[in-house]
């Protein structure tokens, strides 16, 4: 799956002032909620059920929470730039500033592994961070994650 799959829309948030990190799974479910329908309660809680198992931030300020919810009717992927970094239990020990948040169906698996490593593997590159940090606006993050990611993994192409 193609980043521009995930991302189709120039509707991220470059403004994102969460205090820590329970605070920002709370801003990003609201958010969530406000896009899908679903109640906050239930994406907030389903996002700190999976945070529970382990941290979700990917290093190098980088976060990626993600869940699987019942009765989805297709995936949601958001990009959020923080104001300032929040800590995220990191094994970097680096304190968060990008987050890719990824709800999937439940009931749909297929794709959502792939998804997740697709955002990983543009992630790779060390310039992409600090373009999406540089971004002037929501549109133009979003075309540059979507231009990094518009060529596919060695085995979808």
């Amino acid at each position: 799956m193609l980043i521009a799959d995930l991302f189709p829309a120039p509707d991220g948030i470059l403004s994102l002032a969460p205090a820590n990190k329970a605070d920002l799974l709370k801003l990003l479910a609201a958010e969530a909620s406000r896009r899908i329908g679903r109640p906050e309660d239930e994406i907030r809680e389903a996002l700190e059920k999976r945070e529970a198992l382990g941290s979700t931030a990917l290093g190098r300020g980088v976060a990626m929470p993600h869940t699987r919810l019942p009765d989805l009717g297709q995936q949601l992927a958001i990009l959020a730039r923080l104001t300032r970094p929040i800590e995220f239990d990191a094994r970097d020990g680096e304190p968060v500033d990008l987050v890719f948040l990824v709800l999937w169906p439940e009931e749909s698996s297929e794709g959502f592994l792939p998804a997740l490593s697709n955002i990983c593997r543009v992630l790779r590159d060390n310039h992409l961070p600090k373009q999406l940090r540089q971004a002037r606006s929501a549109a133009e993050a979003l075309a540059t994650l979507q231009s990094a990611g518009s060529v596919p993994p060695a085995d979808e192409g």
